[in-house]
């Protein structure tokens, strides 16, 4: 019964309260004319069942689990007026407080309009083919392997990789950005995507549930839905608010002997618009972070990352560009393109960047590869592997120190040399005798200086890269990017152990990252930030994921989470300061019910508006 009379309470309420409404204004008209009051006051007993009966049955659902509420309040009260004869009163209370929660139903609907907007955008259907034959299907219905034909206008319904065919993509969906990419074959596209131009076939990798796509949706979703410190705050708050008023209440009838002021304290104490100001809030910065194609994760999220004073950056695929390629290769030994094989075929084991910069260039070179070699990640270090009857080490000089690889003094000046021009060099040793020495360069994203700037502005006191890579080449990159700490040859556990030394001195510590070897990182610092182009873990174990990659998103989402904080506060502060003023007007004799409810509807309509200013605010311009 109670689950019935609430579904029919959330359908008609909004059209009761707007009936209700329209019933009140005459019975205003009516009481003028001291012939008509008694078709006035029915009007407004009218006006009370259309809108206070919801009110009423709320409270009454509340008080079954003990919870008193902000309905047991306004209940309370316009129960109490209607037995003074105040009818007029407790429509106009009931009234405004359905209006209040009408606007602020409208306003978390506007707030969510980025999640709404993804969801529309979900791909319906896809084209499979079979035995070259396109058949059209259900987009749920797409398997990992499946090969799809996406034609010019289509929705791509799967992320996977393009294996015939070229054209432009609007992916504006996942990275915000409006300037169509250009997809060849094996390019990665994304479902929820759109093809502009030309035609696809490709091999779906990730569906329904695991696609991009739907992992942005569900993280706006959790993120929206999770609270802050500030609104656990209130919510704890509340529990004893309610019944403090009440008491206040019955020691205004005590000491005054007038039921109607009673009755007043509770409506106008009734703390509307400091249970919404805070969530709102939240839900309008988090939805105008997604449009921006920032996902910040929830209220906590939110609120720590506003007192950020220090930012950590990782190098490879963060400040810099992530696309790595072997810009120099030395040989010392005979067989160059035997030990240029071995070490591609180890690093198919890896998604790491630098990994994928030697994969392409064997590839280039039409290199023959050994699949499912033995190998073992040493992170930080490189890896070790057997193939072929050989032993095999690709990493840094401290992997080879720790194997006793012999390095001469030719092939360190060889190393330095490489280092000074910013280049990562990677050694690869067979047998135990260092055979080849590839230079590795990785370009600085060009927002980087700015953005380092930007954060300075922003009042972050303290910023350093810190990263596995050796101290010439991370100190060329931080040089460019206007970074003047760094931390070089840094393992997975250095990382972490930095940003504890960080937090231990009192600093609200930010570190941005994108690897499987920052995940440590991520989950220590106070605020963990992931490229969204990083890996699947280190999205995960991030509290805020920069889709587009691009440090201006850094910056755009440093100053909404201030700027949501910051509003969070504004609006805790109208809804206190206008409670205590009415209830000051009140027992000085300025203010009544009808009127103080009035202001106190309009509080809440400053703090929605308060809070939308959020979903106008701008970027970072690039």
């Amino acid at each position: 019964m109670a689950q019935k009379l609430n579904q029919f309470f959330r359908r008609f309420s909004t059209p009761a309260m707007w009936v209700a409404g329209g019933l009140t204004l005459f019975a205003m008209i009516f009481a003028r004319i001291s012939l008509y009051n008694f078709l006035s006051n029915s009007l407004y007993i009218a006006a009370f069942i259309l809108t206070g009966s919801p009110i009423l049955f709320r409270a009454a659902q509340g008080l079954r689990f003990k919870v008193v509420g902000i309905e047991c309040l306004v209940s309370i009260a316009v129960i109490g007026a209607c037995l003074i004869g105040e009818f007029s009163e407790a429509a106009i209370v009931t009234f405004l407080f359905q209006f209040g929660a009408f606007l602020e139903q409208k306003t978390m609907a506007k707030t969510r309009s980025a999640i709404k907007a993804l969801t529309e955008l979900a791909p319906a259907t896809a084209w499979r083919l079979t035995d070259g034959e396109p058949a059209e299907i259900d987009a749920d219905d797409v398997e990992e392997g499946d090969r799809l034909l996406v034609k010019t206008g289509g929705q791509i319904a799967a992320d996977g990789i393009v294996v015939l065919g070229d054209g432009y993509v609007n992916e504006a969906s996942i990275t915000g950005e409006s300037k169509p990419q250009h997809k060849t074959k094996g390019a990665t596209v994304y479902a929820g995507t759109i093809l502009e131009s030309g035609t696809l076939e490709m091999e779906a990798v990730k569906v329904g549930e695991d696609t991009t796509f739907s992992k942005i949706i569900q993280l706006v979703e959790e993120a929206q839905d999770a609270k802050s410190p500030v609104e656990r705050f209130i919510d704890r708050f509340a529990k004893y608010y309610t019944p403090t008023v009440v008491v206040m209440a019955v020691l205004t009838l005590i000491f005054t002997g007038d039921p109607d002021m009673a009755i007043t304290v509770l409506v106008l104490a009734c703390p509307g618009a400091l249970v919404i100001g805070a969530p709102i809030a939240n839900v309008a910065g988090i939805g105008r972070g997604a449009q921006q194609g920032v996902l910040l994760k929830g209220g906590d999220s939110v609120h720590t990352f506003a007192k950020t004073d220090a930012v950590l950056f990782d190098k490879t695929g963060t400040l810099t560009v992530g696309r790595p390629q072997v810009t120099g290769l030395i040989s010392y030994c005979g067989n160059t393109n035997q030990a240029l094989s071995m070490a591609a075929s180890a690093e198919q084991t890896s998604d790491h960047p630098i990994a994928k910069a030697i994969l392409q260039y064997a590839r280039q070179k039409e290199l023959p590869l050994v699949c499912s070699p033995q190998v073992h990640t040493q992170k930080g270090f490189g890896l070790t592997a057997h193939i072929e009857g050989h032993d095999l080490l690709v990493g840094s000089e401290k992997l080879l120190a720790s194997h006793g690889v012999p390095i001469s003094e030719t092939q360190q000046q060889d190393i330095l040399a490489a280092q000074r021009q910013s280049a990562t060099t990677v050694m690869v040793a067979v047998d135990g005798v260092l055979n080849l020495l590839l230079s590795i360069s990785d370009a600085l994203k060009p927002e980087a200086a700015a953005c380092i700037n930007s954060l300075k502005k922003l009042g972050v006191r303290h910023i350093a890269m810190i990263t596995g890579d050796n101290a010439h080449t991370a100190s060329a990159i931080a040089g460019q990017a206007g970074i003047t700490e760094v931390h070089p040859e840094c393992l997975p556990q250095d990382k972490a152990a930095l940003l504890q030394q960080l937090q231990a001195q009192g600093h609200t510590v930010t570190f941005v990252g994108d690897g499987i070897n920052d995940s440590p990182a991520l989950m220590t610092a106070d605020t963990g930030i992931a490229m969204g182009s990083g890996t699947d873990v280190a999205v995960e174990s991030s509290d805020v994921v920069l889709i587009k990659s691009e440090l201006t998103g850094l910056v755009t989402a440093l100053r909404l989470a201030k700027k949501t904080k910051a509003v969070m506060y504004q609006n805790i502060a109208i809804a206190v300061g206008t409670v205590v003023l009415l209830l000051v007007g009140l027992f000085v004799g300025f203010v009544h019910m009808a009127l103080g409810m009035l202001i106190h509807e309009a509080s809440i309509l400053v703090v929605i508006l308060n809070a939308m200013r959020l979903i106008f605010l701008k970027g970072e311009r690039k």
